[in-house]
């Protein structure tokens, strides 16, 4: 199935409103044509990037979110709230809440399905750990991180996007080589006809190379997403894979 490549930058804790809205118009301006381009500012700066972005094709999302509509839970923030603010995205499932922050498979499912459930594209992260992929347990992790997912209740295939970002390779400078990174995509694909992205220290230096593999259908970036010009370089890969 042929898919326009979709190329997220994910921007974790980080910016200004200032430096947020600066990114943004950056991101707008370089983004070529034949890529799907997103951005998930942290919560506080959604509703400005937003407006930072109107007219432009790049779509804005957020982080994370609570699975509940409403109610007292401090600090939370729920789907219809993203949507109020012009969300059209949310990524669940992230490394970094699973291995950080601790979040159970239970929560993390009730997330993507309240996620699609409210009319947003979930963007599900799954991957490896290093001890994991070192016993040889990498495909074992990621179909156990999808059954995190009901597919009867996740059906349309344009509001599902798969991220598989092997742990050890996020923030740490490794990469998945290209044919591991296949590997892993191309499983995906056997249990879940849907496009899947990769994510794990994305650059310039190696996209195209990912990109350039045929079960990849783009990429979640986080530090490079912090730099127009590198950004840029990324999805410009993406265009031409």
């Amino acid at each position: 199935m042929s898919r326009t490549p979709f190329v997220v930058g994910n921007w974790k804790m980080n910016m200004t409103k200032r430096s947020a809205l600066d990114l943004a118009d950056g991101i707008s301006r370089g983004a070529p044509k034949g890529v799907q381009v997103g951005v998930a500012p942290p919560f506080v700066y959604i509703d400005a990037v937003v407006g930072e972005l109107a007219g432009t094709a790049v779509a804005v999302g957020a982080q994370d979110c609570y699975f509940e509509k409403s109610g007292a839970f401090t600090g939370e923030v729920s789907v219809e709230m993203l949507k109020d603010v012009g969300a059209s995205f949310c990524l669940t499932g992230h490394s970094e809440r699973r291995h950080v922050l601790h979040e159970s498979p239970d929560l993390i499912g009730r997330k993507a399905h309240a996620v699609y459930d409210g009319g947003l594209t979930v963007i599900h992260c799954v991957g490896e750990k290093l001890d994991e992929r070192d016993a040889g347990q990498t495909l074992t992790v990621v179909e156990n991180q999808l059954d995190e997912l009901d597919p009867k209740r996740i059906d349309d295939p344009n509001r599902l996007v798969i991220a598989y970002e092997p742990v050890w390779a996020i923030g740490t400078g490794r990469t998945a080589t290209p044919e591991f990174a296949e590997e892993a995509h191309g499983f995906i694909k056997s249990l879940l006809d849907r496009p899947v992205i990769y994510g794990g220290s994305v650059k310039p230096e190696n996209a195209g190379d990912l990109l350039s593999q045929p079960s990849i259908d783009g990429a979640l970036v986080g530090g490079a997403s912090l730099e127009p010009d590198s950004f840029a370089a990324i999805c410009s890969a993406a265009s031409t894979s």
